[in-house]
């Protein structure tokens, strides 16, 4: 295993097919359970925003809100210790008249050194003339940072003050060059949105491929990760290795098949399988390490396998999920010189239901040249388009669908013809929601309709 390049990005939103817009543990925000505060409830935010005014700096925002009011609570002291890799990067008081903390953050090799105004009570805070801001090795790595906060408006009851816990990513993204059947190094990279990866490793013989990251089993950590996010990719024409669909597994046990999903469209050249673990797939994972004589491991060992199992109808989306196009082909079984039906339908993005009267056009690219163009309209929603391969056009093929109701707006799906099969195979990327399948004449195995 080679390791090739480690890039970090802080992030702060993230939109992933069926979840929607996510702003919470694991990216750039993470909100606290309810503390007593006085005679308030009070949520502590701890926020890294994306935009930062200067390469090499990050600002660390830690708010205390009233949970009746919604505003941000007055005259407030925190005690604030920041912990990543296993290690404690800094402990400190620190003071905020409105409610709001703001901490400039910049990386550097020398020791921790917090810069600003200290109060009676040491705590510290900025202001313009002189801003509160912390030097050293913080957020110089991906990965999962923990924060352990008490806040108070009585500076002299801050070590009795209750603790809470929050944890914000920076995304980790690695690069691994590992050999394929043949001996010949493809890259994979990895995007962790909760800590680092470790120990890659793809099997040519298996088509699997296996990694670790580390993690906290324990009730107190686990109640508040609403999802563990990482992302798997690889070329798409790293044939060996595509497939209709993927099995994963942590630590052994089977995952949802809801966990595993592909994703062909947000990169041109990568296909994307992402691991999505809820919190209720969490406790599942638990419930079922628990059930077993070994105690848990402080570790995630994550599995991506490729399994032939196969369903229509593919579905794509366009890139602003406007428009959705579900696609499936007759005869199941494709072969050079027979005609071959595309069936479609074109949806609303928002609510699935059929588009009368979409206009369209149908175009068939391979070697980024088209072999075939047609428009034509849906009036119903649905419709088809006919096309006979030749002997001669194989290897990758990408079905478009463009100017979706004169929208200007498009989406894909990429076929692998493979000659040396003596048939066409067919493997389909769909774009958005990551659909997939594989069709093979002479394999013994049919779509699963």
């Amino acid at each position: 295993m080679h390791l090739a390049n480690l890039t970090v990005i802080a992030i702060s939103t993230i939109v992933l097919f069926s979840i929607g817009s996510a702003y919470g543990h694991g990216y750039g925000l993470d909100t606290t359970p309810p503390v007593a505060l006085l005679d308030k409830e009070a949520t502590i935010t701890v926020e890294l925003p994306m935009n930062f005014e200067h390469p090499g700096s990050k600002k660390l925002v830690i708010t205390a809100t009233d949970d009746d009011t919604d505003e941000a609570i007055q005259n407030t002291t925190y005690m604030i210790s920041m912990h990543h890799g296993g290690q404690m990067i800094f402990q400190d008081l620190f003071f905020a008249a409105d409610g709001v903390l703001n901490i400039d953050t910049k990386h550097s090799e020398d020791q921790i050194k917090i810069s600003g105004i200290q109060n009676a009570s040491g705590a510290w805070y900025g202001d313009k003339s002189a801003p509160l801001e912390i030097t050293g090795p913080v957020f110089d790595s991906g990965g999962l940072y923990t924060f352990e906060i008490a806040v108070t408006t009585d500076p002299a009851g801050i070590t009795d003050a209750p603790r809470v816990y929050a944890d914000l990513t920076l995304i980790d993204t690695t690069e691994f060059f590992q050999p394929d059947s043949k001996g010949q190094d493809v890259k994979f990279q990895m995007k962790s949105y909760f800590d680092e990866v470790s120990s890659f490793e793809y099997d040519p013989e298996k088509k699997q491929v296996t990694f670790e990251m580390p993690f906290d089993w324990s009730e107190k950590r686990m109640s508040h990760v609403p999802v563990v996010h990482e992302e798997v990719h690889f070329p798409k024409d790293f044939a060996e290795f595509l497939s209709p669909s993927y099995v994963g597994q942590v630590n052994g046990i089977d995952l949802f098949k809801a966990s595993v999903l592909v994703d062909d469209y947000t990169e041109d050249d990568e296909r994307i399988v992402h691991f999505v673990l809820l919190q209720d797939h969490l406790r599942f994972l638990k419930n079922q390490q628990k059930d077993t004589d070994q105690p848990l491991p402080d570790s995630m060992i994550f599995t991506l396998s490729s399994s032939e199992e196969i369903r229509f109808p593919l579905t794509a989306f366009t890139r602003s999920e406007d428009f959705q196009v579900d696609i499936s082909w007759d005869p199941v079984e494709i072969e050079p010189g027979q005609k071959t039906n595309f069936i479609f339908t074109i949806r609303d993005g928002a609510t699935g239901e059929p588009m009368r009267n979409s206009d369209y056009t149908f175009v068939i690219l391979q070697n980024g040249q088209e072999i075939h163009r047609a428009s034509g309209q849906a009036q119903v929603g649905g419709y088809f388009e006919s096309y006979e391969f030749a002997e001669d056009q194989t290897g990758p093929t990408i079905i478009r669908f463009e100017n979706i109701r004169n929208s200007g707006q498009e989406t894909e799906f990429g076929l692998v013809v493979v000659p040396e099969f003596g048939s066409i195979v067919m493997v389909a990327l769909a774009s958005g929601m990551g659909a997939a399948l594989v069709l093979g004449t002479r394999f013994g195995f049919r779509p699963n309709l």
